[in-house]
């Protein structure tokens, strides 16, 4: 599948990286605008322990190929990874549309967690606040972006 070559609103001002976003997308087959749109279709306030799979259908309304996947959010970094994110040095401070986290399974939290990136907030299987979903400073995190 090819990703649409329509440029989002916020992309128009920078011609860089809408290049390297169209030519991401049309690699790995995501469509980030598809991506987020799906995203923001999650209007939930509390999660329902459902993240991972909500993550899943959206990169699959996306035009990502999952053919299998794990059931732990916390060990979706290599099929992530199969569909052409890249792990980078978290950027939480600046993050960008289509972005992905993963919080790694701690002794309360034994599947993990993920959200996206909608262009406005992180959302997972419900819309979150912030990032900091466990407010636990021992917590560790895995952040892709499709480059």
């Amino acid at each position: 599948m090819i990703a649409s070559s329509a440029p989002s609103e916020d992309q128009h001002d920078n011609p860089w990286l809408n290049a390297a976003i169209l030519s991401a997308q049309q690699k790995s087959g995501v469509d980030i605008q598809k991506f987020t749109r799906a995203l923001s279709r999650i209007t939930a306030t509390r999660s329902s322990a459902r993240c991972a799979r909500s993550i899943r259908i959206a990169l699959q309304t996306a035009g990502a190929k999952i053919i299998s996947h794990p059931i732990a959010a916390s060990d979706w970094g290599g099929t992530l990874e199969q569909i052409g994110y890249k792990e980078i040095n978290p950027a939480f401070d600046n993050p960008q549309k289509g972005d992905i986290y993963i919080i790694h399974r701690t002794a309360s939290h034994t599947y993990g967690h993920i959200a996206g990136y909608s262009g406005s907030q992180w959302i997972s299987d419900f819309r979150q606040s912030s990032h900091d979903v466990y407010r636990d400073s021992n917590v560790t995190y895995s952040y892709y972006r499709l480059i």
